[in-house]
């Protein structure tokens, strides 16, 4: 079978870069998660070529997702913030950012990181949807929507079941790359 990429990211460099260096690699670093739960949080509602677009403003304007200062930032920080075009000026997306950060900070107190908070709810493995095309990808599955439930209960805002699967697409505990994708991660 021959390899070729996920149809999804053939609309642009920037989308066939993220798709193949980025996508669906499982990332076990909290700063790193927290990036992504930062900027999959930003996108609801958006296409993701914008955020993607934006990340190295979010990158500047969130202290490189450090979360512990992240969750020190305030309303004058969140004033600021609405007038950069570098983010998305939306004042309860940049809010939950910062809500998120304390949130997160309690979740890796708790367990000892967030990524074992995270990756315990795929039994720390990695799910292969083995998907032959992507219209048989689901927005949400039962697994996210028990994560965005778990989440909203710790205190998160902005992250429903379809966000939270798209992170976890994102943050590769589910590989919902094609089965003959060049970017599928080898099992």
């Amino acid at each position: 079978m021959e390899n070729k990429r996920c149809t999804w990211c053939l609309g642009s460099p920037e989308y066939i870069h993220y798709h193949d260096t980025e996508w669906g690699v499982p990332i076990y670093d909290d700063q790193k998660l927290f990036e992504c739960i930062v900027l999959e949080s930003a996108q609801a509602g958006l296409s993701w070529i914008t955020i993607l677009r934006k990340r190295e403003g979010y990158r500047t304007l969130f202290h490189d997702f450090d979360v512990e200062k992240v969750a020190k930032m305030n309303e004058a920080d969140v004033e600021r913030l609405l007038l950069d075009e570098r983010i998305v000026r939306h004042r309860a997306k940049i809010e939950a950012t910062i809500n998120n950060a304390c949130a997160f900070l309690n979740i890796a107190a708790e367990f000892g990181s967030f990524s074992q908070y995270y990756w315990a709810f795929s039994d720390h493995k990695i799910i292969d949807n083995r998907i032959n095309d992507h219209s048989d990808v689901p927005a949400i599955t039962e697994l996210s929507t028990r994560f965005a439930k778990d989440l909203k209960k710790r205190g998160f805002k902005f992250l429903g079941a379809t966000t939270c699967y798209a992170f976890m697409q994102a943050t590769g505990m589910v590989d919902d790359h094609i089965v003959n994708c060049l970017a599928k991660t080898p099992r």
